[in-house]
């Protein structure tokens, strides 16, 4: 066997439009990856997933990957020295005592718990999200829906898939505290809220406490691969059982540790079909703002978090129409090539983007009060009307919601030394980093790994769980990141002044996007 397999660690991340594995070596580098493309569906009134498509779908992503492997090194991938899955963030999947699901997995995308979120951050004293785990709960009760009597686990999509690789019910901090509010001094729910939900939910046969996953940070261990949870990845059944696994976390946190954005004064922003920014804190804000989630690191460290629900999809639409456009005139091209040109082609616009304003609204946005979103394109009629305008304004469109939330931790005095970018906005050099240091007007750095973030950073949870002697902002940088090739991009006055513009243009005409709500 190679030298390069004395040591793996796997990661698998679950994410919105493709699960993915990454395999990582000794050196904590990438040997190999693996993956599978699949979409959310709306149905009965919400965005879901089946789990069959959960289950095909791991079984394709590590089928890739075994094949790559295999492929890349002439060795037939057997066993790693640990492994760990996240996934998209929070939401809600409820089973009974038998492990028979009892509702529709309700992703984060879904904006159906206004109700719930608003009452509970008022009897908590503390800004509950609605796509967190514990809205979806109460929401379920205020409808009055049958299932929740019944419960006997609820879990968010990357701690059922541990649950079942594992039978351990636990859950990363990280991903825990979209589940429910963390105390970060104890490492667990937070004691008197927990209390008061208890009371909310006396006349239920089951106790908040008890269906809830075990609440474990980083390094811990968190089961092994059992041989069922070793057939439901490989087919072919060489995938051996006794895996040690680290606790599942989800793709925030993953985010975080892939940019080595988990000591106090660091932050990054990851951007594919979301967008959301994490700052890790000095201290606490000084008081509640609905804008801001207070979530944590993997290791339990407070962060501030700007979520939105709406980043790449309305522009990915806009490059699927280009290329369905080449191809009248007989031009079949590479979908990576395209994004390529346009996002750079992007870069010609003028810093305004000459008048034009994009509202990427596919869904809701919370962060500005839409429960759903229509797609909507205003130009000035004073202005020439160019396709780099039209690109650059689509690219700012991913990033004003987040600048809109953003201000309040300027306003807060929040510390920031370090600005990462990762995801897909990021994969085309120079262009969302660009973009995000003028909406910022911060520096902005993005590493080698940018692309890739999720399972990335999900194999290094993995090979911390073996490597924990540090704590885990030292071991990321000391024995990760230390090398790792990255650039850094100044905001330029130009653009920070012309993104502020849009910004201005894209508050004022919110209105706009209501009516489009209303009547379309």
């Amino acid at each position: 066997m190679s030298d390069k397999f004395n040591k793996t660690y796997l990661g698998i991340e679950l994410g919105s439009t493709r699960i993915k594995a990454v395999l990582l070596g000794e050196d904590f580098k990438p040997l190999a990856s693996g993956s599978h493309t699949w979409e959310n569906e709306y149905k009965n009134g919400y965005w879901t997933y089946s789990m069959d498509d959960v289950w095909t779908g791991l079984k394709s992503c590590y089928a890739d990957l075994k094949k790559n492997v295999q492929d890349q090194y002439g060795i037939t991938l057997r066993k790693v020295d640990a492994m760990g899955v996240s996934g998209m963030m929070h939401g809600y999947l409820p089973f009974d005592k038998d492990g028979n699901q009892l509702a529709e997995f309700r992703t984060w995308r879904n904006t159906t718990t206004a109700q719930a979120a608003d009452e509970l951050t008022e009897l908590f004293g503390f800004n509950v999200p609605q796509r967190w785990s514990i809205s979806h709960l109460r929401q379920a009760i205020l409808n009055g829906e049958e299932h929740v009597k019944d419960i006997d686990m609820i879990t968010t999509l990357a701690g059922y898939v541990h649950y079942r690789l594992t039978g351990e019910r636990v859950m990363g901090v990280g991903e825990a505290s979209g589940m429910f509010p963390i105390d970060s001094e104890t490492i667990d729910y937070d004691a008197a809220m927990i209390e008061k939900f208890e009371e909310l939910t006396k006349d239920f046969p089951w106790n908040i406490r008890d269906i809830l996953p075990k609440v474990l940070p980083a390094g811990a261990s968190a089961g092994t691969l059992s041989f069922s949870g070793a057939k439901l990845l490989d087919d072919e059944g060489d995938l051996e059982a006794g895996i040690p696994m680290c606790a599942p976390e989800g793709d925030a946190g993953t985010g975080m540790v892939a940019t080595n954005a988990v000591a106090a004064r660091s932050g990054n922003v990851s951007a594919g079909t979301s967008i959301f920014s994490m700052v890790v804190l000095e201290k606490m804000l000084s008081k509640v703002y609905t804008e801001i989630d207070m979530v944590t690191t993997p290791s339990g460290k407070p962060v501030a978090m700007v979520h939105c629900n709406n980043c790449t999809s309305d522009m990915n639409a806009w490059v699927n129409l280009f290329k369905e456009t080449l191809g009248l005139m007989g031009h079949d091209v590479d979908m990576g090539e395209l994004f390529t040109k346009l996002y750079l082609k992007s870069l010609e616009g003028d810093p305004d983007c000459g008048g034009v304003t994009v509202y990427n609204y596919m869904s809701g946005e919370p962060i500005t009060g839409f429960t759903e979103g229509r797609p909507v394109i205003v130009r000035s009629h004073e202005k020439p009307f160019t396709l780099a305008n039209f690109l650059r304004a689509h690219l700012y469109s991913t990033l004003a919601s987040l600048a809109a939330g953003m201000e309040i931790l300027e306003n807060e005095k929040v510390a920031i030394d370090r600005l990462m970018g990762h995801g897909g906005l990021f994969k085309t050099p120079g262009v969302g980093q660009k973009y995000l240091a003028a909406a910022t007007n911060s520096a902005v750095w993005v590493m080698e790994t940018a692309g890739e973030g999720g399972p990335y950073g999900m194999a290094l949870l993995a090979a911390y769980l073996k490597n924990n002697e540090k704590v885990l902002e030292d071991f990321l940088a000391d024995d990760v990141f230390a090398d790792t090739p990255g650039t850094k991009l100044e905001p330029l006055t130009a653009d920070i002044a012309g993104f502020r513009d849009y910004l201005r243009r894209f508050l004022k005409g919110l209105e706009v996007e209501k009516a489009a709500v209303e009547t379309l």
